[in-house]
């Protein structure tokens, strides 16, 4: 890793708003995004296609390391395209299954190994926002300044579904209620890179703020480091 980058790392339980806020915060500092969930949820779209078993952790890997993946960046306010494959999988990754077999295959030791330089890679000048569940834990470990973003499952859930009804699709509040909290139950008892802040962490609970407080709030934070 390049010592001269500097990290800014955000983790946290899904549906807290990391990857809304990494995406602003990179956009305005003009800064390299790491959207580590998508590295999951692109290995768990790969291993389903291929017909791996997600208990086949060493065919697992093997998806993982040899992943043939793009990150293009769209015009301005437009979302990052994932490609997998030569193919565009932005919204096939993003699927509540899609997300719920990530989660099983990040809690497994051989995937986290295989995608681990792969993480550290996007460590480049000017520097990288990272966005996962053990950004400041294990991948950036000396990242100076390490934000964990949190909410309440009950808010979390509510923007899951605002998020799936206004793209047409239809969403239970109390089915992705349990989702997220199976998911969370999940990523926080793992064996291997639990769900928990690093232990020099500023925690932000985003219950009850808007994306510019959180985004000026970690702008305020990285000033104040002398990153910006």
């Amino acid at each position: 890793m390049s010592k001269a980058a500097p990290v800014i790392t955000l983790d946290g339980p899904g549906g807290a708003g990391k990857g809304t806020i990494s995406q602003i915060i990179a956009g305005k500092l003009g800064w390299h995004l790491l959207d580590s969930g998508a590295l999951y949820r692109l290995t768990a779209l790969g291993a389903e296609r291929k017909g791996v078993a997600f208990d086949d952790e060493a065919a697992l890997a093997e998806v993982a390391r040899n992943l043939d993946i793009a990150f293009l960046p769209g015009a301005e306010n437009e979302p990052v395209s994932v490609m997998l494959d030569g193919e565009e999988v932005s919204k096939a990754i993003r699927t509540e299954a899609t997300g719920n077999n990530a989660s099983i295959v990040a809690a497994l030791t051989p995937v986290r190994d295989a995608l681990l330089q792969r993480q550290r890679d996007f460590r480049q000048s000017p520097g990288v926002v990272g966005d996962g569940r053990d950004m400041g834990t294990v991948v950036f470990t000396d990242a100076p300044l390490k934000i964990y973003l949190t909410a309440s499952a009950d808010e979390r859930a509510r923007r899951r579904v605002k998020q799936l009804q206004e793209k047409g699709i239809d969403a239970k509040f109390q089915a992705i209620l349990s989702e997220i909290q199976t998911r969370d139950e999940r990523d926080m008892n793992r064996d291997v890179a639990p769900l928990k802040p690093a232990d020099d962490a500023i925690t932000l609970d985003t219950t009850d703020m808007s994306i510019p407080e959180v985004v000026a709030q970690i702008i305020d934070l990285a000033k104040a480091r002398a990153l910006v």
